[in-house]
C-alpha cells in the first residue's frame, strides 16, 4: 500500500541540490541527510540492496523528487554515487527486465512484454495507522498460506505500511497458453483484489473491534462499518506499468526509518523501533520460493475475477440469485455425488490441492457437519498415492470454516478438466454446479419414497 508512503515515479526529476541553493531545507530532510551517507556506506546494507536490484529498474529519490528513468545498479559503487549526489532512498520495479536501461516511455505493450522477464507479486498495504496495516499484513500472509504460498517476504514500508512479496519463481510460466510474464499489471491487480476480498470480512471485524470495541457483522454480504472504521481501513495499492516501490533497507524520507525485512512470525510484534537504521541487521527480502507454488493462487484469483466480472449468478429459472442459499440434506449418500466428486474421492495422483478446494466447498455447501467433513477429507487424503501434508489440510479446513460458505466452481470452469475428473453422465447436462447435482438426486429420492 504505497499511498502516503510513495509518490508517483513520473514526477519531475531532481538530481540533487546545489550547495548554494537557497531553498529552505526541512528538519526531516536535514535529519535524513545527516545519516544517509554513513548508513548506505555500510557493507551489509549495500549487499542487501544490490542483491535485490538484480534485473530491476532502480531509481534514486532525492528527498522530494525522483531521478531520471530508466536507471539500474550495475555495480555497488553506482549506489554510493547516487547517495553522494544527494539521494535519500532507492526505489525499484516489481517487473524483472532483460535490460532495464532499454526501457522507454515510448514503448508499447508488445515491446515491454518482449523486454520483461517476469514480475514479482508486490502487495502494498497502506493505512493511516501502523496497527491496522499490521493486521492486514497478517491476514494476507494467512491467505497466501491457505493457497499454498509458504514463501512470501514481508518488509516494513518505513512509515505506516508493509510490503509483501511473492517471487516470480513461484508462478507458472503460463496459464491456458497465456504467458504469465506478459500479463503485468493485469494479473497482479486481479490477485491483489482477490486477496482483498478474501480478508475483508476479518479485517473489518478486527479493525472495528480495535476501533470501537465492537465486532462489526456482515449482512447480505455487505459490512456494517461505522464512519470511524471506514476512515482507517487499510487499502491495497494496485500496481501500474513500471510501478516502483521502496527497496528493502532503503530509508524513508518522512520517518528516517529503514524499510526493514520482518520475519512473518514476528509481524504482529513489530515496532518502528525495530527499523532504527542504527540498529538494523539486514536479511533477504526475497524468499526462496518453490517453483509453481503460487499456481493455485493465480488460478483461483483468475476464476474469481471471471465470475465477479460476469453477470450475477442465476438460478435455474434464470432469476438473479445474489447469495448462496443454505441447504440442509439429511443422510446424504455418496451415490448422490456427481461423477467428478466421486472420481476425486477415489484418490488423486495430481491436482490434489485443487481437488481439496473442490471437496471442502462441495461438502460445506451441502451443510455437512464440520466433523463429518474432516472425516471425509481425511479418508480421501489417505487414498491419494502421495497424501497432502496434514498441516496443509488442517490449515485449509481451518481457513474455510472461518469464511462464509461458497459453492465449488461451476461445471463449465477449467477446474475439473484440468485435473481429469470430469466424466459426465446423462444427469450432468441438467446441472451447472456439482452441488445442484446432489440436491436434485436427493430430492428425486425423497419424491420416490413419498410415492
Amino acid at each position: 500500500m504505497a499511498g502516503a508512503d510513495e509518490k508517483k515515479p513520473e514526477e519531475k526529476p531532481e538530481e540533487g541540490r546545489d550547495n548554494d541553493e537557497k531553498k529552505e531545507i526541512s528538519e526531516a530532510e536535514k535529519r535524513i541527510r545527516q545519516i544517509a551517507l554513513s548508513y548506505y556506506s555500510r557493507q551489509d546494507v549495500q549487499d542487501a540492496i544490490f542483491d535485490f536490484s538484480k534485473d530491476r529498474e532502480v531509481v534514486p529519490r532525492y528527498f522530494e523528487g525522483f531521478g531520471r528513468r530508466p536507471d539500474s545498479l550495475q555495480y555497488k559503487s553506482d549506489m554510493l554515487e547516487m547517495i553522494r549526489k544527494g539521494a535519500t532512498s532507492l526505489h525499484c520495479s516489481e517487473e524483472l527486465w532483460h535490460d532495464a536501461l532499454q526501457l522507454s516511455t515510448e514503448m508499447d505493450a508488445e515491446s515491454l512484454n518482449s523486454l520483461r522477464k517476469g514480475w514479482d507479486l508486490l502487495i502494498d498495504i497502506d493505512s493511516k495507522y501502523l496497527d491496522y496495516s499490521r493486521i492486514a499484513a497478517q491476514l494476507i500472509v494467512e491467505a497466501l498460506g491457505f493457497h499454498g504460498v509458504k514463501n512470501a517476504g514481508v518488509k516494513f514500508s518505513g512509515n505506516k505500511g508493509f510490503h509483501l512479496i511473492v517471487p516470480w519463481q513461484a508462478f507458472p510460466e503460463e496459464i491456458n497458453n497465456v504467458k504469465t510474464s506478459s500479463m503485468f499489471p493485469e494479473w497482479p491487480r486481479i490477485i491483489t483484489k482477490y486477496l482483498n476480498e478474501l480478508i475483508k470480512k476479518q479485517l473489518v471485524e478486527r479493525i472495528s473491534e480495535m476501533t470501537t470495541g465492537k465486532t462489526s457483522k456482515y449482512i447480505k454480504g455487505e459490512e456494517e462499518v461505522g464512519d470511524a472504521v471506514k476512515k482507517v481501513m487499510p487499502d491495497l495499492v494496485l500496481v501500474s506499468p513500471r510501478h516502483l516501490f521502496r527497496m528493502p533497507y532503503s530509508l524513508h524520507e518522512k520517518t528516517c526509518l529503514s524499510s526493514v525485512v520482518v520475519p512473518k512470525e514476528k509481524l504482529l510484534n513489530f515496532s518502528p523501533n525495530d527499523a532504527n537504521p542504527l540498529k538494523i541487521k539486514p536479511m533477504s527480502f526475497m524468499p526462496k520460493a518453490e517453483k509453481g507454488e503460487a499456481r493455485e493462487l493465480l488460478i483461483q484469483a483468475l476464476d474469481w475475477n471471471k465470475e465477479s466480472a460476469g453477470r450475477k449468478p442465476r438460478d435455474e429459472k434464470g432469476e438473479d440469485k445474489r447469495e448462496y442459499s443454505e441447504v440442509i440434506l439429511r443422510d446424504v449418500k455418496e451415490e448422490m455425488f456427481p461423477p467428478c466428486v466421486k472420481k476425486i474421492l477415489e484418490g488423486m495422483k495430481d491436482g490434489r490441492k485443487r481437488a481439496l478446494f473442490i471437496l471442502i466447498n462441495f461438502f460445506r455447501s451441502l451443510s455437512l457437519e464440520q466433523k463429518d467433513i474432516e472425516k471425509r477429507i481425511d479418508s480421501w487424503n489417505k487414498k491419494n498415492p502421495k497424501p497432502l501434508a496434514q498441516n496443509y489440510v488442517s490449515s485449509q479446513l481451518s481457513w474455510h470454516f472461518r469464511q462464509k460458505r461458497v459453492l465449488p466452481p461451476n461445471c463449465d470452469k477449467d477446474y475439473y478438466n484440468a485435473i481429469f475428473v470430469c466424466e459426465k453422465d446423462e444427469f450432468c447436462s441438467r446441472i451447472k454446479n456439482p452441488v445442484n447435482y446432489t440436491i436434485k438426486k436427493y430430492k428425486a429420492q425423497i419424491n420416490q419414497r413419498r410415492q
